[in-house]
């Protein structure tokens, strides 16, 4: 089991957080980015202003051909409004995986987007060259990816850009987006400068497949044995960038000289906002996916990527889910997988092994608790988002559900973080269980959270709503 050697230090990592909390409050911060940002582009304080709910209308010449053909994900050229300006000629395809299939099986349109603006031409939007448009599948609240983002963002980790649009197409309502800034080279510029290093999004072949390379496991020295990781750059990789990597990843798995190939603090950051939400759909599950890896001067760091499934609605990804929400409120932060999962995602437990970066964790994770959650910023954070997108909520044509189950799931997911938060602080304080083999000699200890139901973030049971109401969606073509 990880973090094994570690079990009698709960307590004595407590009391070291304590002492440490004054320390911390002045070497993290919200706008204490861990690594240094690029001269920030026009497009930041366009679309991504996060004061307002942006407008995005789309000119299609044919609408539903595109809808029929959307699983194909193939990009089609059209016009866009953004704030009233118009981009000419920019690529517009269906995004997703499962959430695409779904949206399709339950006879629904309801599509996330991307958007790539120098598809078929050398141009941008004021620098970005592509956009995600988040269509909030199984996410009720329209704010799981909004909220797991702003931790991240809080936390000092290298964050896409967001913000809520209103989206028509040919001028008819089509509903409310999440734009996301895409990770590709506007958002490596902009986050690490011109000279930035190199940028990948790791995914799986086969969930039947061992997928050793996307769970940054080292094989051999031969890059062409890690396709899950360089047949998903986001940016130009070279041979000599690849084989850079692949020594990264030979340092990391023999657990000697970490410092040379981690930048240890982001990563812990990182590991801190992914265990907060329970996000499982992730390096630290079943799949090993929905990350994204950046490399630079042979250093590797962890960036987020794709959080509709988070805050435990993704139930481990285990064959027989655990949907119980005592079970997964008090996940333990220590050792937030099962050992089959975690001995094979060596960025996690080659640093927990190591004495220092396994109190750093700790203290990171209590530092968060203390100023994001505790001190009443989440909610303030999230209420303010919610009370912004609310008349959109209500006026959504497309929606996955009812406005009124859209405010039970804001509702439910304050509640699931505040849970959670009342968890870890037990956790790091010694009174509740932080590991999978204390909680096997202490069982039933933890927050009560036996009222929650998960399914009020999102559930299938919405999407077959959905269908029944609008099915079919109405022609904007």
């Amino acid at each position: 089991m990880v973090c094994s050697k570690h079990m009698g230090k709960i307590a004595l990592g407590a009391a070291f957080l304590a002492a440490a909390l004054v320390l911390l409050l002045g070497l993290a911060g919200r706008a204490g980015a861990v690594l240094p940002a690029g001269e920030n582009p026009g497009y930041v304080s366009r679309l991504f202003d996060k004061s307002r709910v942006h407008t995005v209308d789309l000119h299609v010449e044919d609408w539903n051909a595109f809808l029929e053909s959307a699983l194909e994900e193939e990009y089609i050229p059209v016009s866009v409004e953004i704030d009233g300006e118009t981009f000419r000629q920019v690529g517009l395809r269906a995004k997703g995986n499962n959430s695409l299939r779904l949206t399709e099986e339950y006879g629904l349109s309801r599509y996330s987007l991307k958007l790539e603006f120098d598809h078929y031409t050398d141009s941008s939007y004021h620098g970005l060259d592509k956009l995600s448009l988040d269509a909030s599948f199984q996410d009720n609240g329209y704010l799981k990816t909004w909220l797991a983002f702003d931790i991240m963002e809080f936390l000092g980790v290298p964050t896409p850009l967001r913000s809520f649009v209103w989206m028509t197409v040919n001028g008819q309502p089509w509903g409310l987006f999440l734009a996301i800034e895409e990770p590709e080279e506007s958002f490596a510029r902009r986050n690490f400068g011109a000279d930035h290093g190199q940028l990948y999004k790791p995914d799986y072949r086969s969930l039947a497949e061992e997928n050793a390379d996307i769970h940054l496991r080292y094989t051999t020295d031969d890059p062409a044995d890690y396709p899950g990781i360089f047949e998903n750059a986001k940016l130009d990789a070279s041979a000599a960038d690849q084989q850079r990597l692949v020594e990264s990843l030979r340092l990391l798995n023999s657990g000697e000289q970490l410092k040379e190939a981690v930048d240890v603090e982001q990563v812990l950051r990182y590991f801190v906002g992914q265990v907060f939400v329970m996000n499982w759909d992730s390096y630290l599950g079943h799949t090993g996916h929905n990350y994204l890896l950046y490399e630079e001067e042979g250093k590797i760091s962890l960036l987020p990527w794709d959080y509709n499934l988070a805050f435990g609605t993704y139930a481990l990804g285990m064959t027989n889910p655990i949907t119980d929400p005592n079970v997964l409120i008090n996940y333990p932060i220590l050792t937030p997988a099962p050992g089959e999962y975690m001995t094979k995602r060596p960025l996690y437990h080659q640093l927990m092994q190591v004495d220092a970066y396994y109190l750093r964790y700790q203290e990171l994770f209590g530092w968060f608790l203390a100023e994001y959650v505790e001190s009443g910023e989440l909610s303030l954070a999230l209420w303010e988002a919610a009370e912004l997108i609310a008349p959109y909520v209500q006026a959504d044509p497309t929606a996955f559900c009812s406005y009124e189950d859209h405010r039970l799931a804001v509702e439910t997911l304050e509640e699931v973080c505040l849970l959670r938060a009342q968890s870890a602080r037990g956790q790091l304080e010694g009174r509740y269980p932080a590991t999978l083999a204390q909680q096997a000699q202490r069982p039933g200890e933890g927050v009560d959270a036996a009222h929650l139901d998960l399914r009020d973030l999102g559930d299938f049971a919405d999407l077959a709503w959905a269908a029944d109401r609008v099915s079919p969606f109405y022609d904007a073509g």
